[in-house]
């Protein structure tokens, strides 16, 4: 496995700045966010898509320090229904991925609205009453495979090779079993970006999803979430208090380690290798009591204790 890190990471920096941390911590690569729900302070998206010139130097930045463009990432909601602005900076990642030679792009599925004229985005997270079933028809048979059938063909057009969506929540696909009937649907092109910390705050065991998703696997954000437990007792995992207010929230992103140990660590970087995954674990620092730069030196830290980097040469003696 190699080790890398979001550069919204460190947004505050400049990106000089960002490269030069990156080396100092001894990273192998940093993946790159273009725009979405980012401002993308390291990239100018309009201009590294028109100008050859600009990819050139923007990766011979990276090149220059011994660092990998792990991945470019267009995190946001790519259908929702009146930004269509999200969509087309996907599609722009991928263009400018292919033209690059970066074949993994990192992103979302996608929320729609409910139904057609519409304004808002709408998550549904139960069955019932009834009319949640009519909204998942019509966003999974009108809006999202249609969607996906298309930037699955610009993906092979521009030689993008993975398109690793976040199971992340206010997302059509958000758990193993929407990512996996995307994936049937669409085709071997969707896989996962595993992001253990969202799996924790909806219920799910990123343990079990590393097994279950198994060559699905494309990418994997290393983040954590702190369960507040009393809070919780009263509330459940459904919060919408603020981000910033982390005492009142039954559950927080939080440096590596803050949350789950080093021995939950250690588990899941095993669980990743028993699916079958050996690529990137790209650390998203999130935590707003923590200064960033020091999130991220003791998340490397951690990760670099536990992920396993040299191949196996175990072989059975022969008796």
């Amino acid at each position: 496995m190699k080790l890398g890190f979001v550069s919204d990471s460190l947004g505050g920096t400049t990106f000089d700045a960002l490269l030069d941390h990156a080396a100092r911590l001894g990273v192998s690569g940093v993946e790159v966010n273009t725009g979405g729900w980012s401002t993308a302070p390291h990239f100018d998206l309009k201009t590294i898509k028109a100008s050859p010139d600009a990819r050139r130097t923007f990766a011979k930045a990276f090149e220059r320090r011994g660092l990998e463009i792990i991945s470019l990432n267009a995190n946001g909601n790519p259908l929702h229904p009146t930004q269509p602005e999200q969509g087309e900076c996907l599609k722009d990642t991928i263009r400018v991925a292919g033209e690059m030679g970066i074949t993994t792009v990192c992103t979302m599925s996608g929320l729609p609205a409910g139904r057609k004229d519409d304004l808002m985005p709408n998550w549904v997270v139960s069955s019932w009453p009834p009319e949640t079933q009519e909204i998942l028809r019509y966003q999974w048979e009108e809006k999202l495979l249609p969607f996906w059938a298309e930037i699955a063909k610009l993906a092979k057009e521009c030689g993008v090779e993975r398109i690793a969506l976040e199971l992340h929540g206010n997302q059509c696909v958000y758990n193993v079993p929407s990512l996996l009937k995307l994936r049937t649907a669409v085709g071997p092109v969707i896989g996962a970006n595993l992001d253990p910390s969202h799996l924790f705050w909806m219920g799910a065991d990123p343990l079990v999803a590393a097994e279950a998703l198994g060559e699905a696997v494309y990418h994997v954000h290393a983040k954590d979430t702190m369960l507040n437990t009393p809070v919780q007792a009263k509330t459940s995992l459904l919060e919408n208090g603020s981000l910033m207010d982390i005492p009142s929230r039954s559950w927080s992103y939080i440096t590596l380690g803050f949350g789950h140990g080093e021995q939950w660590w250690r588990q899941f970087c095993y669980r990743l290798k028993m699916a079958g995954y050996d690529g990137w674990l790209s650390i998203e620092h999130e935590d707003v009591l923590l200064n960033s730069l020091e999130g991220l030196e003791k998340s490397i830290a951690l990760l670099r204790a536990v992920m396993p980097v040299a191949a196996s040469d175990f072989r059975l003696q022969a008796i």
